[in-house]
């Protein structure tokens, strides 16, 4: 078998470190999951502006740039399995916000739970990607690819699938309780996880450890491409995904709450399963041809822009959010592994916070001139000029470094 699905399992076989860790990392998500449906279900329901709505997508997105700064940093001064417990600690301490939001009635305190798990992502992304680079053979890097969407999984079927469920049905002090124990369970797997982390036994450069400065100048095309891929995604599908509630809005102003959190759910089914549907050489070739690239953006920008057009249709409407996502999370997949195999250890912290920081800023303009055209043209028009304009950006940035 030649399936990433495959790939992941031989590896949580032979790897008991990377059991632990997988598992871990489901407890976090679970957390994440409830903590999105509470703030996205809270500002619903508070009859947040569109606009408003569209700065919570901002929020949870810019200080991850400054996080990856962060991370990339600590990376040179504790393990890779540290600084996740640390992040860890800190998420668990976040969970505060929501509770003085929903006691004070704050929409601020809402949107700074937003803030603080961006700054805590962007921080875990340089020591999760070393962490896999270090204890991965080079033929079980598309496992780790695949246990990225294993997380997605969780946020799907456990964060975000139980918090729609009992989002009505429970209180929010409630669910926030079950988000803190999720974050205490992921922090003892992770614990075990740094006793049982072993590295491959292969010669590596007596250098391995030592930061690396990434100059763009000196890098091979392949690198500069396979750091280009989730900036490009970001500027193609951060304004759709910032615009989801507001869309959600208009297509159902008096239930939007109930139409919102489904539509959510769709979409993280998307980004479990289109990664799943590849195989390990897959991941090469549509790492390596920008038309695949846009092809599968194309259908992500196609797939919302349907959306308009089928209020009232709910079951039309998840259909398309799952189809958009499957799409672009293939090409989130061909991302991540691009940059897992593109660059050696000791360039992996630099070239993964790099990456992640192009994502945050791609993310940020082009959520903001969502923002700025949803006040001016709605939040439909807005979608379409934005959206499209970024997928034209983004063919003639990748046609530039084709080949």
């Amino acid at each position: 078998m030649n399936s990433l699905l495959y790939a992941l399992f031989e590896a949580l076989r032979c790897h008991r470190w990377l059991r632990l860790l997988a598992c871990a990392f489901i407890f976090s998500s679970l957390g994440n999951g409830l903590t999105q449906v509470v703030v996205f279900g809270l500002l619903l329901q508070w009859d947040a502006p569109p606009l408003l709505l569209t700065l919570a997508f901002l929020l949870a997105t810019v200080p991850g740039f400054i996080g990856s700064v962060i991370g990339e940093r600590l990376c040179q001064q504790f393990s890779p399995i540290s600084l996740l417990i640390i992040t860890e600690l800190l998420g668990l301490v976040a969970l505060l916000f929501p509770l003085l939001g929903v006691h004070y009635h704050s929409i601020p305190a809402l949107l700074a739970v937003q803030s603080a798990e961006a700054l805590l992502s962007g921080m875990s992304w340089p020591a999760l990607t070393l962490l896999f680079k270090r204890g991965l053979s080079e033929g079980e890097l598309p496992a780790a690819t695949c246990l990225e969407n294993l997380i997605f999984a969780s946020q799907v079927l456990l964060g975000t699938g139980l918090g729609v469920v009992l989002f009505q049905k429970m209180s929010v002090t409630g669910l926030l309780a079950i988000d803190a124990t999720s974050f205490l369970g992921s922090l003892l797997m992770l614990r075990l996880a740094g006793r049982e982390f072993t590295a491959p036994t292969i010669p590596l450069p007596a250098d391995v450890h030592e930061p690396v400065a990434l100059r763009w100048q000196t890098l091979t095309l392949r690198q500069k491409r396979s750091l280009l891929i989730l900036p490009g995604l970001a500027a193609v599908g951060s304004p759709a995904m910032a615009l989801l509630p507001a869309l959600a809005q208009q297509f159902q102003p008096e239930n939007a709450a109930e139409l919102a959190l489904p539509l959510l759910f769709a979409r993280n089914m998307g980004q479990l399963c289109g990664p799943m549907l590849l195989k390990r050489d897959s991941l090469t070739r549509i790492a390596t041809q920008p038309p695949l690239l846009m092809a599968c953006l194309s259908v992500f920008l196609a797939a919302y822009g349907v959306l308009p057009l089928l209020s009232g249709w709910i079951a039309p409407a998840l259909g398309m959010i799952f189809i958009a996502h499957l799409a672009s999370n293939i090409v989130f997949a061909a991302g991540t592994f691009g940059v897992l195999s593109s660059f050696q250890i000791a360039q992996i912290p630099a070239a993964s916070s790099k990456a992640w920081r192009w994502q945050t800023l791609s993310a940020s303009l082009f959520t903001g001139l969502a923002a700025m055209t949803t006040t001016m043209l709605g939040a439909i028009h807005a979608l379409y000029v934005v959206s499209g304009v970024a997928l034209l950006f983004v063919a003639l940035v990748m046609t530039r470094f084709r080949g």
